[in-house]
């Protein structure tokens, strides 16, 4: 297990959101952990100095391209991107410096898979550029992706078979635990399990972090294979776990 370093940009801005609140044309009911006064080019070159590679920048709604690019260009190689990702443009922000795209809501439409978008994104940059994010909220005893900030289900459940399929597609995955994510309140540990148990691909979970146990917590549920992203629980942005910690922690 690994840490993976995040730069969520939200109105241009480095923030720390809960996921959860996030909805199209709203800002009401937006919860907002953290606002930093560093650039995503700052913690860029933070993450590039401590070595930490495999890191995403999310674009969250519009007006952070400049933002991302700058991330991008301050770290090149080193960050991989999401956020209205599409087949269009997916290869210019691998031009700008992007290791991998990382893509939803394109490759779903009206709650299913669109393989002949997710085909035409592979033959356009090849699986080994392209991370899907799989983030899920939880029915019952299963977990759902949802797409479009999170606010929609879809009908593709966290199974070992669906995740076995997906992986011929691409190199990676992406899964935040929406429903606890930047809530700082624990981890989804029946998530956690499921994916050591299951996936075959590298992959990345997010969400709930509250302690530095956390993270060994994550390594033995996830049987090691798991690797892992902590926000709004870091001092970097207004948490009480130390970076420097999470950046020196072995399991």
């Amino acid at each position: 297990m690994k840490f993976r370093p995040c730069i969520d940009l939200h109105d241009g801005k480095v923030k720390q959101i809960v996921g959860s609140s996030l909805h199209d044309g709203r800002t009401d009911d937006l919860v907002t952990n953290f606002e930093s006064e560093l650039s995503s080019a700052d913690f860029a070159r933070m993450y590039a100095e401590d070595g930490l590679v495999g890191g995403h920048v999310i674009m969250l709604g519009p007006g952070n391209e400049e933002a991302a690019i700058a991330a991008l260009r301050a770290y090149p190689g080193g960050l991989q991107l999401g956020g209205g990702i599409h087949a269009d443009n997916a290869e210019s922000y691998l031009e700008a410096g992007a290791s991998h795209v990382i893509v939803t809501s394109y490759v779903f439409k009206n709650g299913h898979i669109d393989f002949e978008r997710l085909n035409a994104l592979v033959n356009k940059i090849g699986k080994d550029k392209l991370v899907l994010d799989l983030s899920c909220r939880r029915q019952g005893d299963t977990y759902y992706v949802v797409t479009d900030r999170w606010q929609k289900f879809t009908t593709f459940e966290i199974t070992k078979e669906n995740l076995d399929h997906l992986s011929t597609f691409c190199a990676e995955f992406l899964i935040h635990a929406v429903d606890v994510e930047g809530m700082c309140r624990g981890i989804e540990t029946n998530l956690v399990k499921k994916l050591g148990d299951w996936v075959t691909i590298p992959t990345t979970y997010a969400g709930g972090v509250s302690q530095l146990s956390d993270m060994r917590l994550v390594h033995e549920l996830g049987s090691g294979k798991i690797d892992l992203t902590i926000g709004s629980a870091l001092d970097i942005f207004g948490g009480s776990i130390a970076y420097r910690d999470v950046v020196n922690w072995k399991s």
